[in-house]
């Protein structure tokens, strides 16, 4: 719940209250509140505005994940699997961009004006497995050259996973973690 708050907003927030009672108390001359409010008002409210600054917001689910997906993710999920999910889900700090260093790793990201976009995720399941699917927004980056890639992804993403590509319509790209059988017996 805690990664669903955006800290730049709270800083914001509680620091604007405790600045404006600095103030109405430097107006009513009682010294106690006015320090409260500045040392401590001001400070939150400038890093709130840092924090706002440099803010990367969750990505959202662009499906409803079922209860049984709850239980199918809890059964098979990878670590890996599961550090992505979290990792997009919640507000981040001082990134360019949701999985910016993965895709520099893996050759997708040669600027930032072409790195690809994640725009969305869902859980689904494929023959029988929990299937974590990564929805990019790549108007620069064609289908090609991820597939190039997907050798690559496979041994970065693993173990226990399989990657699969696909392009649903122009510039978008779905990169599905798919977790293997293999990985399901050793559990």
């Amino acid at each position: 719940m805690l990664r669903q708050i955006s800290l730049g907003t709270l800083g914001l927030t509680i620091g604007s209250i405790l600045t404006i009672i600095g103030f109405v108390a430097y107006a009513a001359n009682n010294a106690t509140l006015n320090l409260v409010g500045f040392f401590y008002g001001i400070p939150l409210l400038l890093g709130g505005l840092a924090l706002k600054a440099n803010e990367l917001k969750p990505i959202p689910f662009s499906q409803i994940t079922t209860p049984s997906m709850l239980m199918l993710r809890e059964q098979q999920a990878t670590v890996t699997q599961n550090k992505i999910r979290k990792d997009i889900t919640r507000y981040c700090y001082g990134q360019d961009a949701h999985l910016d260093s993965a895709l520099s790793f893996l050759g997708l990201s040669p600027t930032d004006e072409e790195r690809p976009v994640v725009t969305g995720l869902r859980e689904t399941e494929v023959n029988g497995s929990y299937t974590l699917i990564l929805e990019f927004d790549s108007p620069l980056i064609p289908i090609d050259v991820w597939q190039k890639k997907q050798e690559k992804m496979t041994s970065f993403f693993g173990p226990g996973v399989e990657v699969e590509i696909t392009q649903p319509s122009e510039n978008k790209i779905e990169l599905a973690l798919i977790t293997t059988q293999k990985e399901l017996i050793n559990k």
